[in-house]
């Protein structure tokens, strides 16, 4: 794609060749959707046993609906697939104190990384041993409370940061259990944004450059700090384990080097997450059980390799659980033909939402599907894209996809896997309200997150606060 946008490239066309026709535009692609998702008789998708239809009239548009059989379900999968290893929820998926209550339930630890999210976890009751405290700048605030709270261990990120540990450590007369960071020097095979193990970028101990042994040193030697083992992530959206058999490997030769240094062998390892979802019908993600058989061999054999006795390893899937639990429901409110030359169109939906509440198609280019969600339509398929009303020519939510042609002003469209990386990553772009999060179940529908008001966005604003909107 062009830097400047798809509409300035060379070749123009009003698709990209992997979207297929489909013989049926009603069908839903089951691997795209939540567990309990179907379409009625009537062309009206239900999830969690509600319609959509009636959801909206409750709740509104747009809004977030996560189906909770589908998250537990898929908590449970993860769980059952990895067993002794230990399953981080990642919790910047998406948080709540709702899905830390699920998490926590179905076995699950948590993985945060901000004072934000970590206070989410313990107001919500969630046990601080269970949690991994992440993050590349952590601050004093955050360090102080997940010291006082007893967090199960703290992912170190810099040399700046083993300091401000140990003097926080020695402040408060305790010791940090912690887990060094390394960058492996794996470049995942997804975007820049979200590749996080190659050398140019902020995270992490350098192996290559042998900061990562002085980091494990320095914990190791340091009465203020208990050191666990090493904490590795390649990326994010990886449907395959090609990357972690490098990582793994070079990470397991750091804990080669040092036992041969100190005579002892880290007991940890964690794996990171990153592990994809399917957005589009092209998406092929491996199951939790194909990805445990094969990070369990790629471990075992270079363990062997090495002489090492097995750690204990432990992941980070995310998105993962969350990311297919999760729907987007939004409202119609222009349909406009554009030509986008050489005689192909291309229909402009314009709905109630936008990049405010999902930026990762205009940050990441990120591509999603979509369903006409409140009827069904004897309509012929036709390139549709599914717009936003904010004030950017890249507000895009769906860039490409079959919808019928005869969508109209007040039709309700679903955007699936939308549970992660949506509302924790949406803005009040142009003063705009974020939209709720609810779940459903067995038809009954619970509030997570409630929509946010105007007076929220304006009782920030000191200088409008508290004046009243002018008659007239």
């Amino acid at each position: 794609m062009h830097v400047a946008g798809a509409l300035h490239a060379d070749a123009t066309t009003p698709a990209p060749v992997w979207l297929t026709r489909p013989e049926d535009v009603n069908s839903l692609t089951a691997k795209l959707w939540s567990e309990t998702v179907t379409r009625g008789e009537d062309g009206v998708i239900s999830v969690g046993g509600i319609r959509l239809t009636d959801l909206a009239e409750q709740v509104g548009t747009p809004a977030y609906v996560i189906d909770e059989v589908d998250f537990r379900s898929r908590a449970h999968d993860w769980r059952e697939a990895f067993a002794g290893w230990t399953v981080y929820y990642a919790g910047k998926s998406f948080l709540c104190g709702t899905v830390a209550r699920w998490a926590a339930e179905q076995g699950l630890n948590l993985d945060v990384c901000s004072l934000g999210e970590l206070t989410v976890a313990l107001r919500a009751g969630f046990d601080p041993a269970r949690i991994g405290m992440h993050g590349n700048n952590k601050s004093e605030a955050e360090l102080r409370l997940a010291l006082e709270r007893g967090v199960g261990r703290i992912i170190v990120d810099s040399s700046d940061e083993i300091t401000r540990l140990e003097n926080l450590c020695a402040e408060l007369d305790t010791t940090a259990r912690v887990m060094i960071r390394v960058t492996t020097g794996v470049e995942a095979h997804t975007h820049e944004y979200i590749a996080t193990a190659h050398e140019d970028q902020k995270f992490g101990f350098s192996i290559a450059g042998g900061q990562a042994l002085v980091g494990l040193f320095r914990c190791h030697h340091s009465p203020r700090l208990q050191l666990l083992g090493v904490h590795s992530h390649i990326g994010s959206q990886i449907f395959d384990t090609n990357g972690f058999e490098v990582a793994a490997r070079r990470t397991l030769k750091l804990f080669s080097q040092f036992k041969e240094a100190t005579g002892l062998e880290l007991a940890e390892l964690d794996l990171g997450g990153g592990f994809g979802i399917a957005y589009t019908k092209e998406d092929t993600p491996a199951t939790p059980n194909e990805l445990a058989r094969g990070l369990r061999d790629i471990v075992e054999h270079e363990c062997r390799g090495f002489g090492l006795n097995a750690p204990a390893i432990s992941i980070e899937p995310g998105r993962a659980i969350v990311g297919p639990s999760g729907l987007a429901l939004y409202r119609v409110g222009t349909v406009k033909p554009v030509d986008v030359g050489n005689g192909m169109n291309r229909r402009y939906i314009s709905v109630d939402g936008g990049m405010s509440d999902n930026i990762r198609p205009a940050l990441y280019a990120a591509e999603y599907s979509a369903a006409l969600a409140s009827r069904s339509s004897a309509a012929e398929p036709v390139v549709s894209r599914v717009v936003g009303l904010h004030c950017e020519g890249g507000d895009i939510l769906v860039r490409d996809e079959f919808l019928p042609g005869d969508v109209a002003i007040g039709d309700l469209i679903a955007v699936p896997a939308a549970g992660a990386y949506s509302r924790s990553m949406a803005s009040n772009y142009n003063h705009t309200p974020r939209p709720p999060v609810v779940s459903v179940r067995d038809g009954k529908v619970r509030t997570m997150l409630r929509r946010e008001t105007l007076d929220d966005l304006l009782a920030l604003d000191a200088e409008v606060s508290e004046n009243e909107e002018p008659n007239g």
